[in-house]
């Protein structure tokens, strides 16, 4: 798949509703791997003026979203386990990290951090996908 799906699956990331609200980037993908950013803004604080697990969690699924589709066939969430350890400072550029660390014809598993600014892990999560056996539907057709 390679270069044509990295560049299909970015323009859906730039054309996605909740990535665009979230202000999110997809700053680098390969075969199993993304890299996603995000500033934390006020907007995504808790009742605690901390950063909310949602807006967390959304940075990580779409790191995992983007991996697990890299290979150009539709992958669909299974699980997410996320460990929470600190919160970010308002301002903040978040850091998504997704890496393949193992696949098979039907699953494959990630293992995703979130680091602040300043490097400071905030978030770690091992998440499991469905390998569907069709191609991803917004690829252009081949021939």
């Amino acid at each position: 798949m390679g270069v044509e799906t990295f560049e299909a699956i970015r323009k859906r990331v730039r054309e996605e509703p909740f990535a665009n609200k979230m202000g999110m980037d997809l700053a680098d993908l390969g075969a199993g791997y993304s890299l996603v950013k995000m500033k934390f803004t006020r907007e995504m604080e808790n009742i605690f003026g901390m950063a909310h697990g949602g807006a967390i969690f959304a940075l990580i699924d779409e790191a995992f979203e983007t991996a697990s589709n890299s290979h150009g066939t539709m992958a669909v969430a299974l699980n997410m386990n996320i460990t929470y350890m600190a919160s970010p400072s308002p301002g903040d550029v978040l850091v998504a990290e997704a890496k393949e660390i193992n696949r098979t014809n039907r699953t494959a598993s990630y293992y995703i951090t979130v680091r602040s600014s300043d490097d400071t892990l905030l978030a770690a999560c091992q998440a499991l996908v469905y390998r569907k056996k069709e191609a991803l539907p917004f690829l252009p057709e081949k021939g």
